[in-house]
Order: C-alpha cells, then structure tokens, then sequence
C-alpha cells in the first residue's frame, strides 16, 4: 500500500474501531501534536478502542489526499461519536520503515456555505501539474511572507488573476475583492489576522498546503490554508482555524506545531 493510503486506513480505524489495524500502521513511538490526546502509539489505540465502544458511531468521509515526500496531507470530515461533523487538516509522517511515526492537525466546526456558496470542502478535486510541484510551493512561500506575514502587502494582487479566486472560507465571499472585504470588515471590528511563522509548506501539484502560527483577535492560532494554483496564480483556498488551547489542558507536551 502507499503511504496515502495507509493514512486513509488509518483515520477509517476511528470508524472502524480496527485496533489492531491501527498497531500495525503506527510506529511505536508515534508522535502526536493533537494536544488534545497523549501521544505514542498506545494513546492511539485507546482512542480507537474508545470511539468503538461508544454508543453513536464516528464517521470518517476522507475529501483530498495528497503526498510530499515522508508527510501525507489529508482533507477529511469527521464526526467522532456523534458529536457533529469536522472538517479536519491531517498530516501525517512516515519513518523509514514505511510506518507512521508523527501526526499534526487543525479541526473545525462544518459550517454552512459562506456568501458565495461555497463549503470549506467542495470545489477543485483534480490534481495536475506534478512538474511544477516546487514552483507552486515557491508561489505560497513568497505569498505567506509578502502578504499573509504583512512583508510586502503591497504585492497582494501580483499573486491572483485578478479578481478571479474560489473561496472556499466560511465567511469569506470570492475574489480579491471579497478577501478584502472580510480583512476590512475585521478591521472595523478591531480584529487582526496576523500571521507571525510558518512551520510547514507540503505540496504536490497545483495544491499546496501551508501551516502557519500566529494570533486571531489576540488569541494564538493555528492556520491551515489549502491552496490550488494555476498557471503561477493562486485560484483556490480552503482553510481551518484553530484557537492552541492554553498550555494547562495539554495531553502531551509536544506543541501543536
């Protein structure tokens, strides 16, 4: 099996409640920076073995799955024991011997469509442009320090066909001009968006996900943002926010990043 796959098998172990399944895919000294659980391979298992016994069934509705060399990235709409639907951001890393050794994730709530109607997970399916893997990585990095870090705002159109942008943010509408809707709308509010590092940029084709820390309304953030590019342009984003709970609730002390 590929190691795409064997990140699908994994997560349908929640369903599936496939302990041993799970024990197989993982290494043993799995790394785990969900703060919510404990970390190590053991603490995994438990959790499969707990959402098995549960009394409502979890579902697992995997949506995009893409590789980058040893890290697997997966797009995916959970709903652990009947606790209502998630849209979740999974990576996972494989070790040499092909078996899954560290997972990092953002969740949020699955929400209606935003003002365009579009949902956090419809849109682009079809990957391509393989060859131009490294480029389109290169267009988010520059993107994220010029834009998103507040380096060069000034560079902000450069980086879209002009108003031509799928957004796929729940309250976001599409187009340039609906991103700076949304920025100014926040700003009214007296709310910043503010990125400060970025931990992780996996690509593969014309998608590229990025994972950034910084503060939303002055509470730390996790950022996940998804996007396609096309023809050197950013087309596409996807995204979930999570607040990085305080330090006190953590389940392992391995960081959320």
């Amino acid at each position: 099996m590929t190691n795409i796959e064997n990140a699908v098998a994994l997560i349908h172990t929640f369903a599936s409640g496939d302990v041993e399944k799970a024990k197989n895919l993982l290494a043993e000294g799995y790394i785990q920076h969900n703060l919510a659980y404990g970390t190590g391979r053991d603490a995994f298992i438990n959790s499969v073995a707990a959402l098995a016994s549960a009394p409502v069934k979890t579902t697992v509705n995997n949506i995009r799955a893409f590789e980058d060399g040893d890290k697997v990235f997966l797009q995916t709409v959970y709903n652990f024991a009947g606790a209502g639907e998630q849209v979740a951001f999974d990576i996972f890393r494989f070790d040499e011997n092909g078996k899954i050794a560290e997972h990092w994730d953002n969740l949020a709530a699955k929400a209606d469509q935003n003002p365009s109607g579009r949902t956090q997970i419809d849109g682009t399916m079809g990957l391509k442009d393989l060859d131009k893997t490294e480029a389109n990585r290169e267009v988010v990095k520059h993107f994220l320090y010029d834009v998103m870090q507040g380096n060069r705002p000034e560079k902000t159109p450069d980086y879209f066909d002009g108003d031509t942008y799928i957004q796929h943010n729940t309250g976001i509408a599409d187009g340039l001009s609906g991103l700076g809707a949304a920025l100014a709308a926040l700003a009214e509010q007296n709310i910043q968006m503010i990125y400060t590092t970025v931990h992780q940029v996996l690509a593969q084709g014309n998608f590229v996900l990025a994972v950034s820390e910084g503060t939303f309304g002055g509470m730390p953030t996790s950022y996940y943002d998804l996007r396609r590019v096309e023809d050197g342009k950013i087309a596409e984003h996807w995204d979930v926010m999570e607040t990085i709970a305080d330090k006190s609730t953590w389940q392992n002390q391995n960081g959320k990043f």
